[in-house]
């Protein structure tokens, strides 16, 4: 079926809510290594109660569920959680100013590791593709770079020094070792290592190159690797676009330049943007509501346009933190969180109509 036929008519189903955290849900991911034939799906969220919940949806009756709650570790909110590419490790970042990284052992998830160093809260926390490296980011206007050592232990490689105010997020390039940074000083940074084995920002994608004129909230990248989006509290969302096989080879004069913005489609700071492995950008933001877009057909030479495929207004009864979208078979399934103290799981259908 194709996004881009106008005549399809689309649906956000509300699959089932979530309820377990006492406060405000900030974050969530999706396990990889889950939502194939041998694992059902299995989902991490964090929040202001200082927990995070591990849920897990029955074979059987295909009803999710809290299979674990990560508790006394944290001592304030948890902000954000992520999970190893290969699924066996679970990193989150919090208020209290430290990482910790989780294991399941035989059911029983275990606090193997507590990463210090930020002066203050930690906002994000991203593995690199081949899970060797972790990034942390901080009010304290930081990134870090953790290398991945044997034994769960990690080393301090890198602190990154360039933003101006509160990094809100990192986020590593799905296949290469490049580090994507985005700030309260509303720019996004890209950080590479050079052959010295020390790590520079390459690019600053800042307002004079297109870029917001407020806090940037989030990043995410197509599953080509050559786009990515980003958002903001200027209420738009804005593609990007790089030539990745220069990229591959090495050359680090490679610059992100700017495709298109969308307007005009949030009234609130859009905090959330994820883009689905076959093209679909959702955000999510503080108008409650969450919406979907499509690289329109219409696109002309200077570059693709965007079209808005869906809105869902009052997906959740407050401001919209996180949507993520299922990296298993089920294409079009994706999970959303909120102030609320929710976690929804929607599918995206074609409605019969």
């Amino acid at each position: 079926m194709d996004l881009d036929d106008e005549g399809s008519n689309f649906e956000l189903k509300e699959i089932q809510t979530l309820s377990g955290h006492t406060d405000r849900v900030w974050s969530l991911a999706w396990n990889p290594a889950t939502g194939t034939d041998d694992a059902q799906p299995v989902i991490a969220s964090c929040s202001g109660d200082k927990t995070v919940r591990i849920w897990e949806r029955s074979a059987l009756t295909r009803s999710w569920d809290c299979k674990a709650v990560l508790e006394e570790t944290h001592t304030r909110t948890v902000r954000s959680c992520t999970w190893s590419p290969s699924g066996k490790l679970l990193a989150t970042a919090s208020f209290d100013a430290t990482t910790a990284i989780w294991e399941n052992v035989g059911g029983d998830f275990q606090c193997v590791s507590t990463l210090e160093g930020h002066e203050n809260e930690v906002k994000s926390v991203s593995w690199n593709a081949s899970e060797s490296l972790l990034a942390t980011c901080s009010r304290d206007k930081t990134v870090w770079i953790w290398e991945v050592m044997p034994g769960n232990e990690f080393e301090c490689a890198s602190v990154l020094q360039g933003h101006t105010q509160d990094v809100k997020m990192v986020k590593w390039h799905p296949t290469m070792d490049i580090l994507f940074s985005c700030s309260y000083d509303n720019t996004i940074k890209v950080w590479a290592e050079d052959d010295t084995g020390d790590w520079h920002c390459i690019q600053t994608i800042g307002e004079s190159s297109n870029g917001h004129s407020s806090t940037v909230w989030a990043i995410s990248f197509n599953a080509g690797g050559d786009k990515m989006v980003t958002c903001s509290d200027d209420l738009t969302l804005k593609v990007w676009e790089a030539d990745i096989e220069g990229m591959r080879s090495g050359n680090d004069q490679v610059l992100w330049k700017h495709l298109s913005t969308l307007s005009g489609y949030h009234d609130r700071t859009i905090f959330s943007v994820h883009w689905s492995r076959e093209g679909i950008i959702a955000s999510g933001a503080a108008d409650d509501a969450i919406r979907f877009f499509v690289e329109s057909k219409d696109s002309v030479v200077d570059g693709p346009s965007y079209r808005l495929l869906l809105k869902k207004e009052k997906a959740h009864d407050m401001d919209v933190n996180v949507v993520q979208w299922s990296p298993g078979q089920e294409n079009r399934v994706m999970a959303s969180a909120s102030d609320d103290g929710t976690i929804k799981i929607w599918e995206l259908a074609t409605s019969s109509n």
